[in-house]
């Protein structure tokens, strides 16, 4: 499954950077496409590089090993992620909405992201389950950042009085995120007759419906 290249997340890069980033980039579509064909121990780091359209001593120039260069995609994709569902709050913010039309905002701004990056989800989720790999602390730091913009919005809706005081704010945070990789990744591999639009609408009920309180 092909993605198309992601982003950097930063930004004032020199030329030099700038091209180094380029190849980065090109060797993380490379890892996540190979991973998620084939697995990540079934993946070598030649045929990294021959996807790529580099030489095998780029990929040992730019990561010091295939685990961390998974390690370094994983930090990169969540990163991307995260940038995504804070601009949907600020952004919604900014035009005077509620913290329940920014956590709506966020919910499609998730499900746009993981339509374009549907391999990176898919490892993402996968990585989430297991307990013996290297990076698994690196995954969990990025993760509660994710969560914690979430978190963030969320504890705004309390004070303001949007939202319950009942509320479990980071459990809360933490199922939102979840709900919203799940049903993309269902909506993606059986469902995919569904418009990203018609996803959104049936999250954004059960937004409005459990977590506003709205009926």
């Amino acid at each position: 499954m092909r993605i198309s290249a992601m982003e950097s997340s930063s930004t004032g890069a020199s030329a030099g950077g700038g091209r180094r980033q380029a190849t980065r980039q090109k060797l993380y579509e490379a890892a996540v496409t190979l991973i998620a064909e084939q697995g990540f121990s079934a993946t070598t780091v030649d045929e990294i590089a021959e996807r790529a359209g580099v030489a095998k001593g780029t990929v040992y120039y730019n990561f010091a090993s295939k685990n961390d260069l998974f390690e370094e995609l994983l930090r990169h994709g969540v990163g991307l992620l995260t940038a995504s569902l804070r601009e949907a709050a600020e952004s919604t913010e900014a035009r005077g909405g509620s913290r329940v039309e920014a956590l709506d905002a966020m919910i499609r701004a998730g499900l746009v992201f993981i339509d374009r990056y549907p391999a990176f989800t898919q490892l993402y989720v996968a990585e989430l389950w297991r307990t013996n790999r290297t990076w698994q602390s690196t995954l969990m730091v990025v993760r509660q950042e994710a969560v914690a913009v979430v978190e963030t919005v969320l504890a705004e809706g309390v004070e303001r009085g949007e939202l319950s005081p009942e509320i479990d704010v980071p459990l809360t945070a933490a199922a939102l995120v979840g709900m919203v990789l799940v049903a993309a990744l269902d909506w993606q591999s059986f469902q995919r007759e569904r418009s990203l639009d018609d996803v959104h609408s049936a999250l954004s009920l059960l937004l409005r419906g459990r977590v506003s309180g709205n009926r």
